[in-house]
């Protein structure tokens, strides 16, 4: 490990160039870049000059995360640069590992280092082989193999930053020089060492995607990578394209409007516990809450509230929703309670297990329907035979109940499954909340009426006591023996 600039490395350049690159005599060599030996440590030399060479500093790999490394630089990050030499450093990049990440580098020139001189600190990155020589006369990364990238900072712009994404695999050479300007480009600084901050690392995605993106590891052919879903109509590597972008009337109309339209299954609460569906309403009002609170977290914009976490949310309303459906179609099938109850149970198991397995899956809306009506239809089939007339019984309810819900229902179903994408996904979800809640409002059955005939049990039974009064002894007959006794019991 170099104490300074003009120490040896303890790093050869053996270790982090190829070997095929390095001559078997670099004395024999007189053209180009050599490599001289000192101490069984490489210098990188453009003529056997050694005041015209520079070590190859390592950088300590740290990895943290999927795609997430941390290069930290020895006796870092703070790096002065000499005004004579270059200061070189290699970063290597893991193949596969590194490769579906952004490499980032922060540059930081400290002003008080300059001593008010008006010095540029260039760096060159460049992949495979560093950058051996430079043009004085412009800021220039290009060599014979690749064309490198530029980062530069001086008294004026003192912090630059560079980003490459999905990054070529292999060691990058970062080549730090300080220049000083002249009337004629840039020369060489006098007896100024100038001191910058060094940072780079890994990351998955540019800025974690900001405000209006998410990060997501995607794998195509057996290849990880990272890149950014952007939301709100931002686009960019970082989601920083704000071209194409809603406003912030647009995103606070896009939430009123989906939050809101949940307020259509206030009618269907109140008809329900008119009717005394109580446990229907609870699935409503269950529903309308957490739909509505889904929504308001679902925001890809600015405009977004959560009373809980995203997942716990999503879950609850995708429950409520599948939920009204069943309990809906199965109070219409007019069962017995105690049926009614246990297909409500095996309902709320079975749907929670399919949402487990797939949310957005259309099978998970017609699944529970079509089994639902199924059991709906074999009930009425039964009760029609029974009574040898249609059920229900009144045109009156398929004409003004039936009938139009099952249009609202179906117009609701084709709407989602058919109709909604994301562009269109705010008013189209809007009026699929209102479709369903209107078509509840109609699909859900009237109060069953209390039977009015009395069984022979209800009317032996009576209620509960007898007053049996003596005719006679009202009327002042004592003798029992000489008349006959008639009992008048009331009850």
């Amino acid at each position: 490990m170099p104490q300074s600039f003009n120490m040896p490395m303890g790093l050869s350049l053996s270790d982090s160039l190829p070997s095929s690159v390095l001559p078997a005599t670099p004395q024999n060599v007189t053209d180009g870049p050599t490599f001289i030996t000192e101490e069984n440590v490489m210098h990188l030399s453009l003529n056997h000059d050694l005041n015209k060479c520079w070590p190859i500093r390592p950088t300590l790999r740290n990895e943290l995360d999927t795609f997430s490394v941390h290069f930290y630089i020895f006796f870092g990050p703070n790096i002065s640069i000499p005004p004579d030499r270059a200061a070189v450093f290699a970063i290597n990049l893991m193949p596969v590992l590194d490769s579906g990440g952004v490499l980032n580098l922060e540059l930081k020139l400290n002003l008080s280092s300059l001593k008010g001189e008006n010095v540029t600190v260039v760096g060159c990155l460049n992949h495979g082989m560093p950058l051996t020589s430079m043009d004085n006369s412009s800021v220039n990364c290009a060599s014979e193999s690749s064309a490198g990238f530029v980062l530069t900072v001086n008294s004026s712009t003192n912090v630059t930053k560079l980003r490459i994404p999905y990054p070529q695999t292999g060691t990058w050479y970062l080549s730090l020089h300080s220049l000083c300007a002249t009337g004629h480009g840039f020369g060489v600084c006098t007896n100024v060492t100038a001191e910058v901050y060094l940072r780079s690392y890994l990351t998955p995605c540019i800025n974690d995607c900001g405000t209006y993106g998410q990060c997501k590891l995607l794998r195509t052919n057996n290849f990880l990578y990272a890149a950014c879903e952007c939301k709100a109509g931002w686009d960019g590597w970082g989601c920083t394209d704000n071209s194409a972008a809603y406003s912030y009337g647009f995103q606070l109309l896009s939430t009123l409007l989906l939050c809101l339209s949940n307020l259509m299954f206030v009618p269907p609460v109140a008809i329900a516990i008119r009717n005394h569906y109580l446990l229907e309403a609870s699935v409503y009002i269950f529903t309308m809450f957490f739909s509505t609170f889904y929504h308001a977290c679902d925001q890809p914009g600015i405009v977004v509230f959560c009373i809980m976490e995203y997942d716990v949310l999503q879950f609850c309303d995708f429950l409520g929703s599948l939920m009204s459906v069943w309990v809906t179609v199965i109070a219409m099938a007019r069962l017995k309670s105690i049926i009614k109850q246990v297909l409500y149970l095996l309902g709320a198991m079975l749907l929670s297990m399919a949402l487990q397995l797939d949310r957005h899956g259309l099978w998970n809306l017609l699944g529970p329907s079509l089994f639902a009506l199924g059991i709906m239809a074999v009930a009425w089939t039964v009760r029609t035979i029974r009574r040898r007339r249609c059920y229900p019984p009144t045109w009156k309810r398929w004409v003004f109940y039936l009938f139009p819900g099952s249009m609202i229902a179906t117009s609701a179903v084709a709407l989602y499954a058919f109709v909604e994408t994301e562009e269109n996904y705010f008013y189209i979800h809007s009026i699929w909340h209102m479709l369903i809640a209107g078509s509840v409002g109609f699909l859900l059955p009237p109060r069953a009426k209390p039977d009015d005939k009395v069984t022979p049990i209800q009317r032996r039974r009576g209620c509960g006591y007898q007053l049996c009064v003596n005719e006679h002894e009202e009327m002042g007959l004592v003798d029992p023996a000489i008349v006959s006794i008639n009992s008048i019991c009331t009850s």
